[in-house]
Formats: structure tokens, C-alpha cells, sequence
């Protein structure tokens, strides 16, 4: 199954505010009239930092909690591989686990 068929997408907040989810889960949010304010993404909490800090275009989530999401500019210094990497950590960070199944001996 590729990404593509795994991933929804709605607007549960307002009109313009584009939300994408895995199996319910928020991994990724814009605003599709302010798409140049940026894309809020999840990250681990120390590539979060490490981000920030390398970045212009990478700040603590807006209107998000800021350990864990980080708000990504376009056309800013984050090239697009970048973003695209983030894109796939967010998603990989937000995807549930599969469920160890226990076998009796």
C-alpha cells in the first residue's frame, strides 16, 4: 500500500486550514490561502531543536505544541528534499505501530 492510499485529508478546524492524517492521526497542516506561512509537521523532540537551530526556515509549531511539531516555511532556506524528509518523518512518527501478536506455546 503506498503512501498516497494510506493518507486522508479534510478540513476539521475551518475552511482553509488542510489537515492530513494516517489511520486518524494529524501528521501534517496548512492554511491552503497561507501556504507561504508554512506547513506544521511532527518530529522527534531533539531533531526538532538541532532543525531550529540549522534552519531560518524552521520554527516551533505554530499554534502547536512545540516539543514535538515544527512549523516548516517554503521558499525559505529548507530546500525541498528537505521538506520532503520531514513530510516522511512526520508520517512515519504519527503512523501506528502494527500490534505484536502474542503466541501461546
Amino acid at each position: 500500500m503506498s503512501l498516497n492510499e494510506q493518507v486522508t485529508e479534510d478540513f476539521p478546524f475551518d475552511q482553509s486550514t488542510l489537515v492530513f492524517r494516517i489511520e486518524n492521526k494529524i501528521f501534517a497542516l496548512t492554511d491552503i490561502d497561507k501556504f507561504d506561512e508554512g506547513v506544521n509537521l511532527k518530529c522527534t523532540p531533539e531533531r526538532a531543536i538541532e532543525l531550529r537551530e540549522t534552519y531560518n526556515g524552521i520554527i516551533p509549531g505554530f499554534h502547536m505544541n512545540k516539543t514535538h511539531w515544527n512549523t516548516v516555511m517554503p521558499n525559505s532556506d529548507v530546500t525541498d528534499a528537505l521538506l520532503k524528509e520531514l513530510v516522511e518523518l512526520s508520517f512515519t512518527l504519527v503512523k501506528p505501530k502494527p500490534k505484536r501478536v502474542r503466541v501461546k506455546s
